[in-house]
């Protein structure tokens, strides 16, 4: 059913099969791009690189043509770009993906099975993203507290914790200062509605009020 539109056994590509390649990779990259961009925060620049992909990684495909050769020396220009980009965002790894998975399928000639891959993928990634499935708990948050080296922190928030949070664990401790600081790390899950601020000031009055840090999962930062 998904066969390539490549002749087999054939020593060149017609104007015409490139041709209609060409177009079908730049309107597959469009569509790419269109759906990254309603579904992230992105930049024109990356979305260009996401419509222009597919057609470059095509043309790529059809010039290597089995050579083994070209393919290592093709290899070898992959490694140096990859080297010298700035990782993205799982999202942008994911398009970047599926955009150069279109150019391989066309670099082989299977037009229709791009265009089917394509618009499963499309309607996968706009279902996860306009929908509540796959979405993390909302209330999960990342809790960094600093301590003095003398303050028993096996049961200090104990009750503090229970009052705010559903769930609570000690993911990680680090000593700071040459050993007159602690600082903990919690996984958390807030109580709905509660007053972030409150929660904070009670956490401050138990630990002499030094750094304290409440911040989602996701979000990285040192204190």
């Amino acid at each position: 059913m998904f066969n390539s539109i490549f002749e087999a056994g054939a020593t060149g590509l017609s104007i015409k099969t490139a041709l209609i390649c060409s177009g079908i990779a730049l309107g597959l990259g469009l569509i790419v791009a269109f759906t990254h961009m309603k579904t992230s925060k992105t930049t024109k620049g990356f979305l260009i690189t996401l419509a222009t992909l597919p057609l470059l990684v095509m043309a790529v495909m059809i010039m290597i043509n089995g050579n083994l050769g070209t393919s290592i020396a093709i290899l070898g220009a992959f490694s140096l770009i990859r080297f010298r980009s700035i990782q993205g965002n799982a999202k942008e790894l994911l398009s970047v993906f599926f955009v150069m998975t279109i150019g391989l399928a066309l670099g082989m000639g299977h037009i229709l099975f791009a265009t089917v891959i394509t618009v499963i993928a499309v309607v996968a990634i706009l279902l996860f993203s306009y929908t509540n499935f796959l979405e993390p708990n909302k209330n999960q948050r990342s809790l960094k507290i600093v301590i003095p080296e003398d303050l028993d922190y096996d049961e200090v928030f104990d009750e503090i914790f229970k009052k705010y949070t559903n769930k609570h664990e000690l993911i990680k401790m680090k000593t700071m200062n040459m050993g007159s600081l602690y600082k903990l790390t919690y996984d958390i899950t807030i109580k709905p509605d509660i007053k972030e601020k409150e929660f904070l000031d009670e956490i401050r009055v138990k630990n002499c009020n030094l750094k304290v840090l409440l911040s989602h999962p996701n979000y990285e930062e040192e204190i």
